[in-house]
């Protein structure tokens, strides 16, 4: 993953800080992930979530992103755990590719570890972004 400065809306890192907390309780399995979204948010620029740019990945967002290797597109959904639906599309913040998206700008290219190496993705379009659509409740 890339250390590229990153924004997080205070709401969503208020419910993130909660879901690690009450994770870490429950599945301890969790662990790693947890570690990681933690290093993110260390790291996040935090924004009042009526000032986030469209442009940036937030909770609930829709994204469609390109690997950059295959040139192949993909659209995710970002979401809660609860909310995962591998059908849809909606990929967990508890992944380590929704934990890779969160706060990353269009543009912008991720590096993702994968077993059979580093796939770079980068980000095309926010199809649909909460705080841009007038949606601060998701």
């Amino acid at each position: 993953m890339s250390h590229k400065q990153i924004y997080i809306t205070d709401s969503d890192i208020r419910r993130l800080k909660d879901l690690i907390k009450t994770t870490r309780e429950f599945k301890r399995e969790e662990e790693k992930y947890l570690k990681e979204i933690e290093g993110e948010l260390e790291r996040a620029h935090i924004i009042k979530s009526e000032d986030v740019p469209e442009g940036v990945i937030t909770m609930n967002s829709k994204i469609l992103l390109k690997d950059l290797d295959s040139k192949e597109e993909f659209v995710y959904w970002l979401v809660f755990p609860q909310d995962s639906d591998p059908d849809q599309n909606k990929i967990s913040i508890l992944t380590p590719i929704g934990t890779a998206l969160l706060g990353y700008h269009v543009k912008d290219v991720i590096e993702w570890e994968v077993p059979a190496g580093i796939t770079k993705l980068e980000v095309m379009e926010i199809l649909y972004q909460p705080e841009a659509a007038g949606d601060y409740h998701l």
